[in-house]
Order: structure tokens, then sequence, then C-alpha cells
């Protein structure tokens, strides 16, 4: 007697998307993640995301051959009846699987090694610039310096978020939090957390964390309805406050974007000594101290008051080119309202992603990330193979009739305005409009 499948609906499996009970389809199999979820590697933000629907897609490109292994552990029994794939989805997979085969997701070509050294050459240019010079000039050079080292460090910890740029787990963890928590204050915790959702929601303005900017940005007049962000679990209040600051955004982004650094550390400090569970936790917070050690100890060491805050000031101002780009990627692409859809994965981040066109010796100043769309594609690529895939993506987008948008860095800087200015003016015409209506 032969072995029957059980199948259920795809309606059924909508059923299954809350805590407590989790289901998620891969190549139409049905996986019961309940459990699962509270000690997931990527957190919990991507499951409960595509809960209840095909993840096959997000699956292949966050996770590497080996992990295919442990599905079973999962596997409810159940079938999905309606399963289709659409021929987008296969010529990806095919794409990931040609890539896997070449060993392209394992060879990183020395690059992790070259980030280091020229990581170490501007820590110890910055620190020299502080102790072994009396001149103003040179302790602001010094501090550009460390403000693009922290640049440089954050690509550096962005590679080890998603994958191992060091020999083992172990190993890269301590570089993650080398890189993170100890040379930029920033947690490696709370950009894995907000970075997963990113990935699987990109440029869902409720879904997505990188678009939630409130009061200070707004990328679209969708956001003037006061929605709930279903990342922070809290409305995005859309007051008096957020539409007179939204108003001028287009004269603000540069300037907020030289301090935004700020925010980032706020951030931190609000994720790791919060009641969510976070992973590594006292880890995490040991790293931040070191941080706070050592900055402030090289800060006090400038001569006065004046030089100090000026230092600190030029340093966040040279990562802004860092905040700069991160928008330019995503700011004026397009945006949705609702959950991310496991079955049209490929489209939304072709949608949702710009790239940023350079010659191929500026890819260091990048750190891989003009290649947005490549990256989101194939986040486990190292970044040294982006270009060389960028064609053969380019020729996927055109295949379907999908968006493959890259503008040189002035271009995509233009549109980003535009894009705020557009906002700007619509949260204008409410202020007049409410000004008009209450006299």
């Amino acid at each position: 007697m032969g072995f029957e499948r059980k199948y259920v609906s795809q309606e059924e499996l909508r059923k299954h998307n809350k805590p407590g009970d989790l289901w998620i389809s891969i190549q139409g199999k049905v996986y019961d993640v309940t459990d699962w979820v509270k000690t997931h590697p990527g957190g919990d933000t991507p499951l409960l995301n595509l809960a209840g629907q095909d993840a096959t897609d997000a699956f292949i490109a966050f996770h590497p051959g080996t992990a295919w292994q442990h599905l079973d552990q999962f596997f409810t029994g159940f079938y999905l009846k309606d399963f289709e794939i659409s021929e987008v989805s296969k010529d990806y997979r095919r794409l990931a699987s040609e890539f896997s085969k070449l060993g392209m997701f394992d060879r990183k070509n020395h690059l992790v090694i070259y980030s280091l050294c020229f990581v170490t050459l501007l820590f110890g240019l910055s620190i020299c610039g502080v102790l072994c010079s009396n001149s103003f000039w040179v302790h602001m050079g010094a501090g550009a310096l460390l403000g693009f080292s922290w640049v440089q460090v954050a690509y550096l910890g962005h590679d080890s978020g998603h994958y191992n740029i060091m020999t083992t787990r172990g190993f890269n963890k301590l570089a993650q939090i080398l890189t993170g928590n100890c040379l930029t204050g920033i947690s490696i915790a709370w950009w894995k957390w907000t970075h997963n959702a990113h990935h699987i929601a990109c440029n869902s303005l409720d879904y997505d964390p990188d678009l939630q900017h409130l009061p200070v940005f707004a990328v679209s007049s969708s956001l003037f309805d006061s929605i709930t962000s279903c990342f922070y679990g809290r409305k995005l209040t859309f007051d008096p406050l957020s539409r007179f600051l939204v108003s001028y955004q287009h004269f603000t982004f540069y300037p907020v974007m030289c301090v935004g650094r700020i925010n980032l550390f706020l951030q931190t400090f609000l994720l790791l000594f919060s009641k969510r569970k976070v992973p590594n936790r006292a880890l995490n917070i040991f790293g931040i101290l070191v941080f706070w050690t050592w900055f402030p100890l090289l800060v006090l060491c400038l001569p006065n008051w004046t030089e100090r805050v000026l230092f600190v000031l030029a340093s966040f101002t040279v990562t802004s080119i860092q905040h700069i780009q991160f928008c330019l990627n995503h700011f004026s692409a397009d945006v949705y309202v609702g959950p991310p859809r496991g079955d049209s994965w490929f489209e939304k981040q072709t949608r949702g992603t710009i790239d940023i066109s350079c010659s191929s010796w500026m890819d260091w100043f990048h750190g891989g990330l003009q290649f947005q769309l490549e990256h989101h594609l194939f986040p486990r690529l190292p970044r040294c193979h982006l270009r060389t895939i960028s064609p053969l993506v380019r020729e996927l987008c055109k295949k379907h009739d999908l968006p493959y948008r890259s503008f040189s860095f002035y271009e995509a800087n233009v549109r980003t305005i535009k894009t705020l200015r557009d906002a700007a003016m619509q949260a204008r015409g409410l202020i007049w409009e409410a000004v008009n209506t209450h006299g």
C-alpha cells in the first residue's frame, strides 16, 4: 500500500499566522515553527512576518545549504495542496543554485583581511593624530578619520551579520561584537533585530523599521494616516509636531544625517535595556561599555572643550555619508502598506531597492551596498561578487519586466530629496487645511 500524502490549502495555512500557532511552507512542505521562533538565530521577526505563507525564496536567500537538513524536525506531515512556483521564483532559485555550485557564497577573496588592515590603519592614524599633535587641524582630521573608520567597520559588521567572515561561528560572533559594539558603540543585537526585518519586509511602511522615522521624516503621505508599526508595536502618530518637521524634511535631511549616529546610540540602549528578549545581552552590554570607555577617554585627550565637541561633530559628520547612502537605497523606491508576501518576495526586493552606480575602484568606499538589489536578493553573497552577478540580476529583471534601478550618487540624492519634498508639500497642504478649518 503506497504512502498517501496529506494536504492543506493555502487558506488553511494562512490561519496559522500568529505567535503560539505559527506555520510556514517551504517548497510545498508545511512546517510548524511555533517553538522554533523563540530560538531562531535570525530572531522572531522574519518568521512572524512570513507566518502562514510560503517562505521558500526568503529561506533560500538567508540560509546555507546545511540548513535544509534541520527542517525535518518541524515538518507537520502536511503538503500544500495548491502549491505553485512563479516563473521568476524558478529563475531566482536556479541562479542561487548556480552561485552555490560555483562556491561563491564561501569564497571571500581575502576581502576581510584587507578590510581589517585598512580599518586598523585608520584607527591608528586617528589615535596618533589626537595623541601626537597639538595642531587643531590635525585633531579635526583625526576626527574625520575616526568617522571614516566607523564607516568601514560598519561594512565589516554588516558582512559578519549576513555570513561568516571568520573561520568559525564563534569567531564570527566575536568579530560582530568587536566591530559593532566595541568599536562603534552600536549593538550587533540591535542591528540584527532591525536589519532582518528590513530585508524581509523591504519598504513596507508598517513592517520595515528603516522607513519608520516619524516625527522627523516621512517618505510617503500614507504615513500621514498614523499607521501602526508592526515592528515596534506602536502607532506612528502623525501629530502637529510631525506635520511641521516633515513639511521641511527636504531641508533638514542632510543636517539630521550629520547627527544621525546619536539615534543609533539611543536605539542600542533602548533595546539592550528593554524587557525584550535579546540574544547575548550581557556580551552586547559589555561591548557597549568598552566603546563608552575608550571613546570618551580619547576625546578627553584633546586640549579643550571646543576641540572636543568639534572632534565628535567631525567624526559624526563623516559617518553621515553612510547614513545617506542607506537612505538613497530605499527612500525614493516603491513603498507599500501591509505585511510582506512570500510568493512575491523577489518582486518586492526589486521594487524596494535602488543601486548606486560607480566605478569598480570605488567599491571599497560603498562597502558593496551600492549593489543594493543584488545584496537583497543574495544577502549571504560576499560583497566581492556583487559586481560580477549584477548583469545576471539585471537580465533577470528585464526578462520578467521588473525594475532594475541604478543611479549615480548625485542622481540618487536628487531623487531622494524630490521624494522628501513631495511628501513635505503634501504635509504643508495639510497644515494650511488645518489652519483654514480651525480659523
